[in-house]
């Protein structure tokens, strides 16, 4: 299957325009490629197709307005972000209206994911945005967010997205829709680095994101803050919600409707599964604060019997976390092997560690479940 017969039989698409296919080699605003985009999407919507658009762009345009060469700590590229929005938002507003098309700009933190509330009062107002004929506009809050500005490292914990790839990823699985495009500076997943080796060679098409293909991620660009590594982590929750994920050139006029014309190139990542929209959510939605740490035998029944957790199978805990938070669920080298919400907080947890379900009460003074994460409430990632 092609990305032209894929795009032909979608009805709900989700564009990621990255930071540098939206500019120039000097860093400015690519105007005429930016309303080729949209003219493009116009006509896909003329075709019956619901469009959604996850935008980048607002930090680098707020620099070039307030003349500045760099943005160095989170409250600067919070305050460029700030500016930069409305410039942003222009170009498109004005775009799509002479195009005939109403558009509707929707910003987000992580914190609208990882609350289940926030998280399905979000997908109730894209639909009603699509239902009205609108594109909706999609860019990450960096003005009060720093989580997807400078990333947590911070051992145990966790946010649902530092980029917007997997903001975008997690827009596609949450809205089901059927194929989401990222176009970028690059023509697709390589082999090896393109830009370190001249003889990498572009894979087409690529139907599991096994460990080999995952190591294939490399770092980030000059302007961007993703990379192929989190483009391979978007690609993985994107196909496991049933959807297919296309990779491709961006920074030429007329690059959307290259995807289907016979000047295409990229790498299609075709769907593998269709996890359930809870466990979707759990495993990929939310925010991990910290986590617990397994022996092997807790580990294959896990994997291979799909029980829940027992306190006996506990040997650690790490970062802190209250009953009901998603925590990850760790082997012994520290690998996520599961997510789940936890019956217990982590200072329980340190407690209960290796001991019975019958002595939780002795341990802590109280039980009101057997199980530290029910298997109701675990997904294996």
């Amino acid at each position: 299957m092609t990305p032209a017969e894929i795009l032909k039989k979608s009805k709900r698409i989700v564009f990621k325009f990255g930071t540098n296919a939206l500019s120039t080699d000097k860093g400015e605003l690519a105007l005429s490629r930016l309303y080729s985009f949209m003219e493009d999407l116009a006509a896909l919507r003329t075709q019956g197709k619901e469009i959604i658009v996850v935008t980048s762009g607002a930090v680098g345009m707020g620099k070039r307005v307030l003349g500045l060469a760099d943005a160095d700590g989170v409250s600067l590229k919070q305050a460029c972000a700030a500016v930069g929005q409305i410039g942003l938002m222009k170009f498109y507003e004005r775009g799509f209206k002479e195009l005939g098309v109403v558009c509707a700009q929707v910003l987000l933190t992580e914190d609208d994911f990882a609350s289940r509330a926030r998280y399905l009062s979000l997908r109730d107002t894209l639909n009603r945005l699509l239902e009205l004929g609108c594109i909706p506009v999609i860019n990450q809050n960096d003005t009060v967010s720093t989580n997807e500005l400078r990333g947590y490292k911070d051992k145990g914990v966790k946010v649902c997205f530092s980029d917007n790839d997997k903001l975008a990823a997690l827009v596609t699985a949450g809205m089901d829709a059927d194929l989401l495009c990222i176009l970028s500076d690059v023509e697709g997943l390589y082999n090896a680095d393109p830009r370190k080796n001249k003889q990498a060679k572009r894979l087409e098409i690529v139907r599991k994101i096994s460990p080999e293909i995952e190591a294939l991620g490399f770092c980030a660009s000059s302007r961007g803050r993703g990379g192929m590594k989190t483009k391979l982590e978007a690609a993985k929750i994107v196909t496991r919600s049933g959807a297919a994920m296309v990779i491709s050139y961006g920074k030429q006029t007329g690059a959307i409707s290259a995807l289907w014309g016979p000047q295409y190139k990229g790498t299609l990542f075709l769907p593998t599964a269709d996890l359930p929209g809870r466990k979707l959510w759990l495993a990929y939605a939310t925010n991990v604060s910290g986590g617990v740490r397994v022996n092997a035998g807790a580990v294959k029944a896990l994997q291979e019997k799909g029980s829940s957790l027992l306190p006996i199978g506990i040997i650690g805990v790490a970062g802190e976390f209250e009953r009901g938070d998603a925590i990850s669920i760790l082997d012994e080298k520290d690998h996520e092997i599961a997510r789940g919400l936890s019956n217990y907080s982590s200072a329980e947890c340190a407690k209960l560690a290796g001991c019975s379900s019958a002595d939780i009460a002795k341990k802590i003074g109280s039980k009101n479940y057997d199980e530290v994460v029910h298997r109701d409430n675990i997904v294996l990632l």
